[in-house]
This record gives structure tokens, sequence and C-alpha cells, in this order.
């Protein structure tokens, strides 16, 4: 007996209807289902499901695929992670990958768990640790939602809670949550802070964030404290809140990042959903590659100290050069999203709907508003400054648009502009980072051009299929566009797979089309796909005609002019 594979397993245990249901709202649609496309705004939908062949197409996008191919789009995750997924919702345990890898890192997230369960529990008996998020006005189903905790100010309470559920020390140093020190003793990693979960993308708990209270900070420790990288936790990779928010991204087309938990928590609880907060990290080309596959406009905001600004210039630039549309907050008097979120929480949201375009905020922060005098080398020194700024921008064409935005404010020649942009150093190695991360992240497979023709011999097969009454199409099978006799063929004799990919892409959308039209309803896509043949085969015949011509062959000429005489004329 052949054994299944892991993949072939999970995809006759999962029905695609059904796990589909999980992500949309799936109508009947004849022998198929529909939904609206989750990859695109649409408001008709043309996202069709098979459960025949166990497929998904969007005729709006002009993208498919299986269960995998779905969950890898919506989840923003690589092969090996939805195949965790799905093996973990179809039941099937991955012991033939990788058991002892398999075993650890579900270990790894049992003991996360553990703790954040341990945390929020704690932070129930603590009323100083209440006090300070409610002076930092996060309200109380916030907190609830993200799962915020407190880790009790005593170096063994967490680890000693673990022991006592047999978990073994050296699993908790492996995750994070404990260390040795010097002496050889294990004590928790986190002690008297106030504990934010970081969640990957599936909700799960894979490490924390923890900020010591104010009357406990000594000075001697960070006032942050993050897990340590292990097997499930990567903080280049992961973002914070995305679990919650990525939703939201996906719809708005644009996210607004903030540079910690607090911003994320207080912009999230105002109102702002498309915000998400890098873990602990600058923003990373993995994390911009998680981003694009849901938008491709990013809102930066960064503290007004310098730290805070020189961290969201690295941000834009970083973001331009991976063909990011970049605009940039400006929030006035108060320090930080959440600063302003507490205290004008309409002003906040107002401010992100309203952000400034980043070359905009250079030109501002350079002084180049208006008329400037270029033989003044300080002026010279300002305008070099954005200059490089917009040098990082991916597009050619909206790098050109914003010289052009340039020239025009400063009164300087756009093409001298130019020229001195291309003379500033460091731009490579800018455009290198760009490259680089396309290559990482290449861009959605292009929609492969279909003609008239085709879409009409589509529509009639679906048509026939629904009946299961090929012979219906009588002559006007000899009309089906060119390449799709072996289509017919391959429906005709019940089958629905071709190992031809480009046939099996064929089937695959005839099948997702297939409904019942009425008795005059295919008399007219007949009707019109014998006048598109006509139209097709008529300017076949007429660059035959005059091939023949050329080489002189009196017989073939006659041939193809006989033919085309007797092609329908409309």
């Amino acid at each position: 007996m052949t054994t299944l594979s892991p993949v072939e397993e999970i995809k006759q245990k999962l029905d695609i209807v059904e796990f589909l249901r999980g992500y949309l709202t799936v109508q009947p649609a004849g022998k198929n289902f529909k939904a609206n496309c989750p990859f695109h705004k649409e408001k008709t939908p043309s996202f069709m499901i098979s459960p025949e062949r166990q497929s998904w197409h969007c005729f709006g996008c002009g993208i498919g695929g299986d269960v995998f191919s779905f969950t890898m789009r919506y989840e923003n995750v690589e092969f090996g992670e939805a195949l965790r997924i799905l093996a973990d919702k179809a039941g099937i345990e991955l012991r033939r990958l990788n058991p002892a890898e398999y075993k650890y890192t579900g270990l790894l997230y049992e003991l996360n768990q553990l703790a954040k369960e341990f945390f929020r529990k704690e932070l129930e008996n603590s009323q100083e640790a209440k006090k300070y998020l409610a002076e930092r006005g996060l309200k109380q189903e916030t907190i609830n939602e993200f799962e915020i905790g407190w880790a009790p100010n005593k170096p063994e309470a967490l680890t000693f809670h673990l022991l006592n559920m047999n978990y073994r020390p050296e699993d908790m140093v492996q995750a994070g949550l404990s260390f040795k020190t010097d002496r050889g003793a294990q004590i928790d990693r986190f002690r008297g802070r106030i504990m934010f979960p970081i969640h990957n993308h599936l909700g799960k708990v894979v490490g924390f964030t923890g900020r010591i209270l104010p009357q406990l900070d000594n000075g001697q420790t960070g006032k942050y404290v993050n897990s340590p990288e292990t097997p499930i936790f990567n903080k280049s990779k992961l973002l914070y809140g995305f679990w919650k928010s990525k939703d939201a991204i996906r719809d708005a087309g644009e996210a607004f990042l903030v540079e910690g938990q607090m911003d994320f928590l207080m912009s999230y609880q105002t109102g702002v959903r498309n915000v998400f907060a890098s873990s602990g990290t600058a923003l990373t080309p993995d994390h911009l590659r998680v981003l694009k596959r849901m938008c491709e406009k990013l809102v930066v905001s960064f503290d007004s100290d310098a730290a805070g600004l020189a961290a969201g210039e690295r941000a834009i630039e970083l973001a331009e050069a991976n063909d990011f549309q970049v605009k940039v907050l400006s929030l006035g008097k108060y320090k930080d999203p959440a600063e302003a979120a507490q205290a004008e929480p309409e002003f906040l949201k107002e401010t992100v709907k309203n952000a400034r375009p980043a070359p905009e905020f250079y030109f501002l922060r350079y002084g180049l508003t208006g008329p400037v005098n270029l033989g003044d080398r300080e002026v010279l020194g300002r305008v070099r400054g954005a200059l490089q700024k917009l040098a990082h921008i991916a597009s050619p064409v909206e790098r050109s648009y914003w010289l052009k935005e340039l020239s025009k404010k400063i009164g300087a020649d756009e093409e001298a502009l130019r020229a001195e942009m291309q003379g500033i150093s460091g731009k490579p190695s800018q455009e290198g980072v760009g490259k680089e991360a396309i290559k990482e992240n290449p861009p959605a497979e292009p929609i492969l051009p279909i003609t008239r023709w085709e879409l009409l011999s589509q529509r009639l097969l679906s048509a026939m299929l629904a009946l299961n009454k090929f012979e219906f199409l009588g002559e006007s099978a000899k009309c089906l566009a060119s390449g799709y006799e072996p289509v017919l063929d391959l429906l005709r004799a019940g089958q629905r797979r071709s190992e031809d990919l480009r046939l099996d892409g064929v089937l695959n959308l005839i099948v997702l089309r297939s409904e019942e039209l009425s008795e005059s309803e295919i008399s007219e896509l007949k009707e019109h796909l014998v006048r598109e043949y006509s139209k097709e085969r008529r300017k076949e015949l007429t660059q035959v005609i005059r091939q023949a011509e050329a080489r002189g062959d009196e017989a073939a000429m006659q041939k193809a002019m006989e033919e085309v005489r007797g092609l329908p004329t409309y």
C-alpha cells in the first residue's frame, strides 16, 4: 500500500470549502461556491471555490490554488509554516518530517502559553501594576484582548510555577523564560515588569516584552527586556500586534508603523486598527516582506527625540528602497502616538489620516519649502541632504516626481538636481537593499492575458460541464479557441485534471465557472463564439494569403481565399 505524503494526507482530510468558511463568507454557486476575494477589494464575488478539484481561483485578480497556497497568501507564511498550520487543523502529526524538532517547538509554544497565563493571573493580584496600566490609559478590554500580564518582582516565581508542573529547567532556559547566573542559579528573566506577550501571525505566544515599573527602575536594568531569540521567536520577522491588525492593514492598503507596545495598544484602542510595532528592534527587510503582501503604503511615526528621529529616518529609507509609498506622521506637541491617543484620541486618528508624504516631510525639515540661495554652501548642504533622501525611492517615476516638486519649491533646475543626486555617495548600497528585498519577495505572479475567444470557449465549456452534455456543442465545437480541443477531449472523458500544467489551469477555470445556463443563454454563447471564431480565423487566413502571395503559391492562396469567402460575416 502506498503511503501518502503529509501534503496529500492533509488535502484528503481538509475539505477546501469548509476550510475557507473559516476565512470567508461562502455562498453556493451551482456546483461550486463563491465569495468576495480577500486579496483585493471587490463588491461582486469573483472568488470561486471548486469542491470537485479542491481548488480556488479569483477571476478578479487572477490568482488561485489549493489550501496551501491560500494559507501562505492569507497568513503571510512560507510553505513549511503553512504545512504546520494545516497539519494542526487536520489533526495530523508531522512525525515524518522531523519528530524531534516538531515535538521541541511544540514544547516551546506550550511553555510560552503557560507563562502568559501565569503573568495574567499575577496581574489580577497586583494593584500597582493595574494602577500603572490605568494611568497609561489602557482600558480593561484592551488589556484582556492583548493578554497583558505582570511578572512578580521575585527571582524564581515563574520558574517554581513551571517546575511544579513538571517542566524541566533546561527547557525554560531554551524558551527564554529564565536564565542561569554566573554562580549556576536559575532565575526568571522577567521580574517586576508589565508583560506584553508577543504573538506570531496565527496568535500563538512566542515571546515577551517586559516593561519595568517606574518605581522599581534603579537604572541598572533596561526599561524594556525582550525574550531572546529561540526556534519560535525571531524579532526581525515578527511584528507586534500583527495577528490582530493584519486584516485591517489589508483592507486599508496601508500600515501604520509605531515604535513600542504602548504606542500600538493606545492607537489600536483609539480605533486606528491598521497599526503594528516592531518587536523591540528596528524595522527590517523581513518585516517589510510580510507587509508587502498586505499593502504598499506605510505611515511612519517615531518619537520626537534624536534617537526616535534617527530610527524613523532609517525606517523611511528602508521602506522606500523596498518600493513602499511612505508617509510621515506629525504629532505636534506630543512625544509619541501613545501620549497623543491618551490626550486626544480624535487628533491621532485625523493625524494618521492626513499624514504627509515622506519627501514633503524632508523638504520641511531641511527648510526647502520656498526659493533658496543655491550659492550658499550651507543651503547647498541642505539640498544635498534632501536629495540623498529622495535617492532611496525605488520607483524612478516617483523619484522623478519629487525631484520636479523640489525644483519648483526652491527654484532650481530639475536636471541640475538630478545630476547632483546621482553624484551623491552611498546611493548604490541603498539601491542594493531594495533589489535584495525584491529578490526575497518577488511580485505576485502576473495574470496571463486571455482573449475574448478563449473566454467564450471557457464559458461555453463550463455550461456544457454543468449539464454534462457535451453533445449540445454541435458544430460550435469546431469554433473553440486554438488549443482547446484537448481540453474538450478531457472533459468528454470525465477527466478534471491534466499533467500538462497549461491544460490543467484551463480545466480549473472551466470547473470553477461551471453553472447551468438556459437554452437561450447557451444559444447566445454559441453565436458569439462562432462570430469570434470567424473574426480570428479571418485574421489568420489573411496572413496565409499574404505569405502565399509572397512566395507565389497560387494554390495555397486560392484555398485560403475560398475559406475566407465561406466564413460568416457580421
